[in-house]
């Protein structure tokens, strides 16, 4: 049986009423800014820095709380060469015979295609794994809504990134089991996300794409 947790008393910080919707569309306005950068600049990030965007995203709510993931922060040149080399064999291999016709005709208003050299170009690759389950002792020790918490958490490291003033996208070559191998983690972990992290490259450009309308993903019931 689990040992149960001691119970402490929540410091909250009450705000007034104004404040709290001041901070609300503050930070609406700025994560509308927010944008999948495909232009990186190789201008050096401070370890520290993706340390506590790591850590942040690290906060995010998980069954039972097992927090069933691990992230490899991939700064080295070499690695990050093998991964961009497998990323663009599966890519090309989905561009050109996996991906439907109607979802290649979705993705071309997005200028996207199997070249993915913002892997070498970015300062850090990380790439989210997810913990299918844990090893305690070498026995295999049971998580808890798997996908839905790392998914929560891989949420909270793209607000995080942009939160810090930088750039990111998010990259689900498919398969990624190469990235198993190429980072040498152990069975339990499968990879879930790629999200290159940097600068985006003076004058990046991007789609001018716009997001739905508050009546469009919103329903009410008051």
């Amino acid at each position: 049986m689990s040992e149960s947790y001691p119970f402490i008393t929540y410091e909250f910080d009450p705000c007034s009423q104004e404040e709290i919707a001041e901070r609300a569309h503050s930070f609406r306005k700025d994560m509308d800014r927010r944008r999948s950068i495909r232009h990186f600049s190789d201008r050096p990030v401070p370890r520290e820095v993706i340390e506590d965007i790591i850590m942040t995203a690290s906060t995010a709510p998980s069954g039972a709380h097992k927090q069933p993931w691990t992230f490899c922060a991939v700064s080295a040149p070499e690695i990050k060469k093998q991964i961009r080399q497998a990323a663009e064999k599966e890519e090309y291999e989905s561009y050109n015979g996996r991906m439907t016709d109607e979802w290649l005709k979705d993705l071309a208003p997005l200028g996207t295609d199997w070249h993915k050299p913002f892997i070498e170009t970015v300062p850090w690759v990380i790439v989210v794994f997810k913990k299918a389950y844990d090893l305690v002792d070498g026995e295999k020790s049971k998580n808890y809504y798997v996908n839905e918490s790392v998914g929560i958490a891989a949420g909270m490291l793209i607000t995080a990134i942009h939160q810090a003033g930088l750039a990111t996208l998010t990259h689900t070559p498919s398969p990624m089991n190469f990235l198993q191998k190429i980072l040498g983690r152990p069975e339990n972990e499968r990879p879930f996300l790629l999200v290159p992290v940097g600068y985006p490259a003076e004058g990046a450009q991007v789609p001018d794409i716009h997001r739905k309308e508050a009546d469009d993903v919103i329903v009410y019931f008051e």
